[in-house]
């Protein structure tokens, strides 16, 4: 695949992905706050503080609160992060995987993982910490008695103005070890299993609905292999994270020790809906979108 085309492919599958599936983020990014949000909010509000008893109750909460679009507060900048690191995952993937192929073009197992992994730091790097902390601290600001941040400029303005590009780089560590890894199961697991699929079929290509269904398999794969990664993520990049913690390592410990190992897969309901649906709508996107480029010639 030419790498402008794998990168516009990605970036179309990333920004149609995020939309879709957002609400799932939303809530499982709550989850993961709820308990700092609920002991900063204690004193002003008591209906704050309460806890939220899981997933749905989320969802009523927020709708009850603040309408239906409240489920999208910090979108923008999802969508924005999620298309850039979907277009850049997508084509680091590609080029390295074709480096690593033998002279039949196949990639080994090991060599598709290293693909997947190098993917995953990249786009970690270019794309995901700022955008990830930036939603992370505008969910995690609109739980507070006053909320500071009015948007997504506003929010990511304040963001830089007090704590300097630092700001928007917090957590980086978590970052590019949760992305790493959740690239190099999710593109290894998709293309192993795609690979498979192509071999048993006989043909060239596979229908959408089963691209959908492989990419959902290594989605629900990905989300219980890594969800330790992501929570730590989330606590690195929270609004109180400088004052809590002093590292991922720190984070760790203390997540374990206060709120139990079991805890390092809070929210992992969510984000399974959301990597089940997004995990095969990013990749029968980007498949047909690579198909219509062949057909076009691009």
């Amino acid at each position: 695949v030419a790498p402008l085309t794998s990168l516009t492919a990605g970036v179309i599958a990333g920004a149609v992905e995020a939309t879709i599936t957002y609400p799932t983020e939303y809530v499982k990014t709550q989850l993961q706050l709820q308990r700092k949000a609920s002991n900063l909010a204690a004193t002003a509000s008591p209906s704050a503080a309460k806890p939220f008893t899981g997933p749905w109750d989320v969802v009523v909460r927020t709708v009850r609160a603040r309408g239906f679009f409240g489920l999208y507060r910090g979108l923008s900048a999802l969508v924005i992060g999620t298309a850039t690191k979907a277009g850049v995952r997508f084509l680091v993937f590609d080029q390295i995987k074709a480096m690593l192929a033998d002279k039949e073009g196949k990639v080994s197992a090991g060599r598709m993982v290293l693909a997947g992994l190098s993917a995953g730091v990249v786009e970690a790097i270019v794309a995901v910490t700022p955008t990830e902390t930036i939603k992370t601290k505008l969910i995690h600001d609109q739980n507070q008695p006053n909320p500071r941040y009015k948007g997504l400029i506003h929010g990511t303005r304040m963001i830089v103005r007090e704590s300097g590009i630092r700001g928007i780089y917090q957590g980086v560590t978590t970052v590019i070890a949760r992305q790493g890894a959740n690239s190099a199961v999710r593109l290894s697991a998709y293309g192993m299993i795609r690979e498979r699929v192509l071999h048993l079929s006989k043909k060239d290509s596979i229908p959408w609905y089963t691209t959908f269904g492989i990419g959902a398999i290594a989605g629900i794969i990905t989300v219980y292999t890594t969800m330790p990664l992501d929570v730590l993520k989330t606590k690195m990049q929270a609004l109180d994270a400088r004052e809590r913690y002093k590292n991922s390592a720190d984070c760790l410990v203390k997540v374990v020790k206060e709120e139990g190992v079991l805890a390092l897969w809070k929210g992992a309901t969510p984000r399974l809906g959301r990597l089940i649906f997004s995990g095969g709508i990013v990749f029968t996107v980007y498949e047909e979108v690579i198909s219509v480029f062949r057909t076009l010639g691009l």
